[in-house]
């Protein structure tokens, strides 16, 4: 099992950098695209094509590395003055709601993949994106996200019945790498 941890928070990791940089690609397009049209009376074509496409790679692509991290927004009055076992219980019951919604969400975004390479989807305007890709790229991150979900169920089971408390990976800045808490 800690083989399969290891590969999905590289795999993580690396969705999560390719998402950075398409943040990046848009980002310089926007700005280029200010620029061309304030100070050059020129538009540069696409920009709002690309930031449609690749948003989706940007939010599914830091959401399991998110949940690696158990990043994610909750809720703590409760949650915060409860025991180990109360409190992966809890996690428990997050872990279970969430693969039911990412799951459900899945079997949508096959299922929209399939029609948008089926009919060739692109977006309207003067340079026509494919947005298979993009559609391809939620499947993906929905998937993954699914995985990270069903180890952590299996880690939040165990911790039920040993009460040990929950141990998140948190970046080391010196050495640059992901260190247990």
């Amino acid at each position: 099992m800690a083989l399969i941890e290891r590969f999905v928070e590289r795999l993580a990791l690396a969705v999560l950098l390719i998402g950075g940089l398409g943040m990046l690609m848009s980002m310089f397009m926007g700005v280029t695209d200010i620029v061309g049209t304030q100070v050059l009376n020129t538009p540069v074509p696409g920009p709002r094509e690309l930031t449609e496409s690749t948003m989706v790679l940007i939010v599914f692509g830091a959401l399991t590395y998110a949940q690696l991290r158990r990043a994610h927004i909750r809720v703590e009055i409760v949650y915060l003055r409860s025991g180990p076992r109360s409190r992966a219980a809890m996690d428990v019951l997050a872990d279970i709601c969430a693969l039911i919604f990412f799951s459900l969400l899945l079997w949508q975004a096959i299922n929209e993949a399939r029609y948008s390479i089926q009919i060739g989807e692109a977006t309207v305007g003067l340079i026509r994106f494919p947005l298979w890709p993009a559609r391809v790229t939620l499947c993906a991150g929905t998937a993954l996200m699914i995985v990270r979900l069903l180890l952590d169920l299996i880690i939040d089971i165990g911790r039920i019945r040993s009460g040990a408390p929950l141990k998140v990976l948190e970046d080391d800045p010196v050495m640059g790498q992901a260190n247990s808490k």
